[in-house]
């Protein structure tokens, strides 16, 4: 079968077919604190429970802990890595990958072949960066054209409105306002603190 957009009646959602494998790709976005990691173990957690072949990934970079933990509650087990190189190989039904914006665009080239393979992709991760603009494999991920895209949002940590898009960095309790290299992802190893903010309330380079 050719690659195709196959589009059910009745209001049932639009499959991407690709030479006979249904693709999906789900991708999680919003800032620190807005639920992502709970929308992941929403759709994951069925998983171990029907014992369904799987792998959830964590980048090496992420050094707090080895699951997705929802602040509400809830954990997955993970597994660090430094690249998604092979995520596609072996008898793997899903795929799940935590903090995105951790990892390369290669890394995101790597998730397009297990799609394409038929393996049901979930992600999740920020999306803009300390600048307000999107991580380089974000950008990627949304190339690859998923099939959903679930927009979280926070309460913002400085006038607790509920419409928090950004993640301020914080460094030793001042916004993180130096330039770096484009879509630089900074270590989630305690090094930084991290804020939710409205568009009202970030401050951006």
């Amino acid at each position: 079968m050719n690659p195709a957009w196959r589009a059910g009646g009745g209001g049932r959602a639009v499959i991407r077919w690709w030479h006979g494998f249904a693709m999906d790709l789900t991708v999680i976005v919003g800032p620190m604190k807005g639920g992502k990691s709970l929308e992941m173990i929403s759709l994951l957690s069925p998983l171990q429970h029907a014992g369904i072949p799987h792998r959830i990934y964590q980048s090496a970079r992420h050094g707090r802990d080895t699951l997705v933990t929802s602040r509400s509650g809830g954990s997955l087990q993970t597994v660090k890595v430094h690249s998604l190189a092979g995520a596609a190989t072996g008898d793997v039904e899903w795929i799940g990958v935590d903090e995105i914006h951790m990892f390369t665009v290669d890394d995101i080239a790597e998730l397009g072949v297990a799609v394409r393979a038929g393996i049901k992709v979930v992600v999740a991760g920020i999306d803009l960066d300390h600048r307000g603009q999107l991580f380089a494999p974000v950008r990627a991920l949304f190339e690859l054209a998923p099939e959903k895209v679930i927009y979280r949002r926070a309460v913002c940590d400085v006038c607790r409105s509920l419409d928090a898009t950004h993640t301020q960095v914080l460094e030793h309790g001042k916004p993180f306002i130096r330039e770096l290299a484009p879509s630089t992802a900074l270590p989630d190893d305690g090094t930084y603190t991290y804020e939710a903010r409205c568009r009202r309330c970030v401050v951006l380079p």
